[in-house]
């Protein structure tokens, strides 16, 4: 036997999980955080195991640390070893959420957030009592790596470009409607002509439905800009600023404000909302009884 072998058959198992996490995270510190233990554990993990393997693993560059060509030679079967033993831990006894999940992450826009988390937080709690649910905000530059890290466990988002390394599946949909403070018609001629008011978290750049409107030539005139409906809203209701929003969102806020609700005059398709997870969670039990309980938290029947 080469000694290679030798050093494989002494390798203790435990230190293919720190390597994952840090292979996920490019980091030391964070993946100490993951693995609830200290940064100094982590780096007696990783000594150990560059002592076995003969080899770095890992190299530091400014914002953390880079794999080796053999730490990216050996992750894929890594990670295909892990998902066994998790699927065989999962086996070796019945699945029960009120046992086997403390806490869930959920990531969803600050817009939707009041509307969805209500019936969501419910549902859950129903099949889970003690169950802690955390709702934060989405980050799309970083959810992919929160995903694969475990910091996350699902995300509520608008439909993304395709990527290999998530799966996901229509939530729900909702349609567009114009809100204005007095109940006037509102056709095409007189849509366009006012003044609008729009919705972003991000400081320029078009909103969603500016976007759809651009890409059919048209073009309204946006005179103010909020980074939640709630403003937006009340500022409709002191103005004649026309403010274009889902449904749901649009019932729910101005329930409590005098403004009016009509159907847009304009060809805007409906947004939808999709429930992302990463593909190497898509067997774990707890992931799929969470997509199952949001999926019909929302009248969806499971598509998993």
């Amino acid at each position: 036997m080469s000694n290679n072998s030798n050093s494989l058959a002494k390798l203790d198992l435990n230190l293919f999980r720190v390597f994952s996490v840090i292979y996920r995270e490019r980091n030391l510190t964070r993946a100490a955080e993951h693995l609830c233990i200290s940064q100094s554990a982590v780096s007696h993990a990783l000594a150990r195991m560059r002592q076995q393997l003969d080899d770095p693993l890992f190299v530091r560059e400014a914002q953390g640390v880079v794999p080796t060509p053999l730490a990216k030679r050996i992750w894929p079967d890594v990670e295909d070893g892990l998902r066994l033993f998790q699927r065989a831990a999962s086996h070796s006894e019945n699945f029960d959420p009120t046992r086997d999940i403390e806490q869930v992450t959920l990531a969803m826009n600050d817009e939707v957030e009041p509307v969805l988390l209500p019936m969501l937080v419910s549902s859950l709690r129903q099949e889970a009592g003690n169950i802690r649910i955390a709702s934060v905000r989405v980050d799309r530059s970083s959810f992919r790596s929160d995903l694969a890290a475990g910091r996350l466990d699902c995300v509520i988002d608008v439909a993304q470009a395709a990527d290999d390394q998530l799966q996901h599946t229509p939530l729900t949909m909702d349609d567009f409607v114009v809100v204005s403070r007095v109940e006037t018609a509102i056709d095409p001629a007189t849509y366009l002509a006012a003044e609008h008011v729009t919705v972003s978290s991000r400081r320029t750049g078009r909103s969603l439905e500016d976007w759809e409107l651009a890409r059919q030539g048209i073009h309204r005139r946006v005179t103010a800009r909020c980074q939640h409906y709630q403003s937006a809203c009340r500022l409709v209701a002191e103005s004649n600023l026309l403010l274009t929003m889902p449904r749901s969102l649009a019932v729910s806020i101005n329930a409590a404000l005098s403004n009016h609700i009509q159907d847009v005059p304009v060809p805007i398709p409906p947004v939808e909302l999709h429930l992302f997870w990463h593909r190497d969670r898509e067997k774990y039990l707890a992931n799929i009884w969470l997509r199952h309980t949001l999926l019909r938290a929302l009248g969806k029947a499971p598509m998993l």
